[in-house]
């Protein structure tokens, strides 16, 4: 299955049905009078968060989505029946924005436009969670509504209010419980498959890992979802490489586990220019708490390991850096369990922080 993390999608509930114009024709019915009943509602459009999906794609085929029109109204007072609502399905973590439009007067010498910022208009965190999106339109008045007692034989009625329409985004933002950064090449898909039974492609080039992979951890009977972002390099933020794209994959990562190639000249520059990044695209980032692990420790020895790692400690002021190999395991089992700890309060705060905000009430003391 292809990953996708942002789709483009024309959305319109329904119309609603047309008021019917009809008058009773019965035997025996001296005075017949208007019958004619109301059109029924259109159909809204609904999003719900789905278990099972972690992807796009399906928007990249399928773009527009129409809800179904309220039936007319008929004769003998029969009321139109309304129109079926449509539900889209989408992954959890995925948010509904806004399609931003070009400011007037903003145009450069290259005839480039300036778009306003977007804002999000659903958020969908939970499995289950639904959000009336658009809502159908009402249906018309039949004519029978229209009776008074001057007005005993009405002919008018009312042709339905129309449904609402709109382009949105669709941006998709995984959940997950730690989040796996670095450079390129620094082993996050080695470990990742070391780890789970994801089946992350590796290779002895930058940038194998295209897109984010997600696996789950089963460490001392208990589980926790990875996340790997492509690699991050110098000026990503400004769209070097890969760029910043796939960083908001990791905004709702609880723990970060900054991953190090020891191999590489200067692996304290490597991490700094990792956290420069993660500070540059903001979003509280840089403020989460972060795991350092030096890897590839199969290729070098104890000693220069433990140098390297000095340097990190010393130089950047990092407390704990655990020496690891993703290739052999060796030291990730230490990692996992330093994770579990950190993770464990972080979900406690978040869990205390939902807690606060269901039971904040209004007091004006």
């Amino acid at each position: 299955m292809h990953f996708l993390d942002q789709a483009k999608i024309f959305i319109k509930s329904g119309w609603g049905g047309p008021g019917a114009v009809s008058f009773r024709r019965e035997k025996y019915e001296e005075y017949g009078g208007p019958d004619g009943g109301n059109g029924g509602k259109g159909g809204d459009i609904i999003f719900e968060a789905v278990q099972g999906l972690n992807t796009l794609i399906d928007f990249r085929y399928t773009q527009h989505f129409k809800a179904q029109r309220g039936t007319p109204g008929m004769g003998k007072n029969r009321y139109g029946a309304g129109g079926k609502d449509l539900i889209i399905q989408v992954p959890v973590g995925t948010q509904i924005l806004s399609d931003p439009k070009p400011i007037e007067g903003s145009e450069d010498e290259d005839g480039i436009l300036d778009y306003e910022d977007q804002d999000i208009l659903a958020d969908f965190t939970e499995v289950g969670q639904r959000v009336t999106f658009l809502r159908g339109g009402d249906g018309g008045r039949g004519n029978m509504s229209y009776k008074t007692s001057t007005n005993r034989a009405p002919r008018q009625h009312g042709t339905g209010w129309p449904g609402q329409e709109m382009w949105v985004w669709l941006r998709l933002k995984l959940l997950a419980d730690v989040g796996l950064v670095g450079m390129p090449n620094a082993g996050k898909s080695t470990l990742i498959n070391q780890v789970t039974n994801t089946k992350a492609k590796v290779g002895a080039y930058a940038f194998t890992t295209t897109k984010p992979q997600l696996g789950v951890v089963l460490h001392k009977d208990r589980e926790f979802v990875l996340a790997d972002i492509p690699g991050l390099i110098a000026g990503a933020a400004e769209g070097v490489g890969i760029g910043d794209r796939f960083l908001g994959h990791i905004e709702r990562c609880r723990v970060l586990l900054h991953l190090i190639d020891a191999t590489v000249d200067d692996p304290v520059e490597a991490f700094q220019i990792v956290t420069d990044e993660l500070a540059a695209y903001g979003e509280g980032l840089d403020e989460k708490p972060q795991i350092v692990a030096l890897n590839k420790g199969d290729l070098l020895g104890p000693e220069l390991m433990e140098d390297i790692a000095g340097q990190l400690r010393d130089q950047v002021g990092v407390e704990d850096v655990f020496i690891i190999s993703g290739a052999t395991g060796d030291g990730v089992g230490k990692l996992l369990d330093a994770i579990l700890p950190i993770l464990g309060e972080a979900r406690a705060a978040a869990r205390q922080e939902a807690q606060d905000d269901e039971d904040g009430t209004w007091s004006p003391l």
